[in-house]
């Protein structure tokens, strides 16, 4: 379940005596996993403020090659800021190519057998969580956004305002795994219109008090229901998934990070399914989560599985 956070949290520091803008979740497991070849061509599927793609490149050397590909401009223009080499890696850093767009693509953009590695790490990032102009917070007001890709055409705002209570209490059911669902959306119906994120937040919290386990805001299923749906995030996690073993090279390793446990049920479906048709060989055999001292240093590791394979 995402939680009122993002993937990564802010810290000062790192390379160069540059600000770095965030922590990766499961940074030292995901890079190990990956098992990062010198001179090899890696692809990083969710590039975001590129804390896993630095510590790739930086074991790539001057031969290697790293592609970043984000849905998100904004995060592409602190990516590639941020992948500059040090004064002491400058003579042997990799030949680096960001890519605006989605993950889902994959297949289309790279050939066969032209990866030695692909990760993964999804869901919001704090960079989108901050900007209260998107949406995607309830902490803070905001227009009703949601969109990663700012060029996308469907709105949370026009999911909330237009889709008929049944079809809205289903999307609040499926990607939020919402019990008070249909208790919500009739909510949401009534209160129509609804413009900013602390309005609808302030209309799911009167229609959805708090269960006596719920640690979490009554909204936060919610909000994880609309942002899901809209930027297809599960189905672009369902085309990312059936393109890697053609995309990776043999012995090339995928690593996948989510954040709840509709991605999480995906990923560990697909690789299962990988391994009975041989294309992978299974590096997990659990999800991989943070310990607890990233978890005391970065509460929003909390809710992060990694799963990893290698192409056989």
């Amino acid at each position: 379940m995402d939680e009122e956070f993002g993937k990564d949290t802010p810290e000062r520091g790192g390379h160069g005596g540059r600000e770095v803008g965030h922590v990766s979740v499961l940074l030292k497991e995901a890079i190990d996993f990956l098992a990062v070849q010198r001179g090899g061509t890696y692809i990083d599927a969710t590039v975001g403020l590129g804390g896993h793609s630095y510590e790739i490149a930086k074991r790539l050397g001057a031969a290697g090659h790293l592609i970043g590909v984000d849905k998100d401009p904004a995060a592409l223009e602190l990516a590639r800021e941020r992948l500059q080499p040090s004064s002491e890696l400058e003579g042997d850093w990799p030949q680096i190519t960001l890519l605006h767009g989605s993950f889902a693509k994959i297949g289309e953009r790279f050939g066969s057998a032209s990866a030695d590695g692909l990760l993964a790490d999804l869901g919001v990032s704090s960079l989108q969580l901050r900007d209260t102009k998107r949406g995607f917070s309830f902490q803070a007001e905001g227009a009703l956004d949601m969109r990663m890709n700012p060029q996308a055409e469907l709105t949370a705002e026009q999911v909330v305002n237009r889709l008929d209570e049944r079809t809205l209490a289903d999307v609040i059911y499926e990607f939020g795994e919402e019990r008070r669902s249909r208790r919500i959306a009739r909510a949401i119906v009534r209160s129509r219109p609804i413009r900013t994120s602390t309005q609808l937040a302030e209309v799911i919290a009167a229609a959805a008090r708090p269960m006596k386990s719920e640690r979490i805001h009554p909204a936060t299923r919610t909000f994880q229901a609309l942002r899901i749906f809209v930027n297809r995030e599960l189905d672009d996690l369902q085309a990312l998934l059936k393109a890697a073993p053609r995309v990776l090279k043999p012995g090339g390793r995928l690593v996948i990070i989510s954040f709840h446990s509709l991605e999480d049920r995906i990923v560990k479906d697909a690789l299962r399914d990988g391994v009975k048709q041989n294309h992978y060989r299974l590096l997990t055999k659990k999800p991989v989560s943070p310990g607890e001292e990233e978890i005391d240093r970065n509460p929003r590791s909390r809710s992060a599985k990694l799963r990893a394979a290698e192409r056989v």
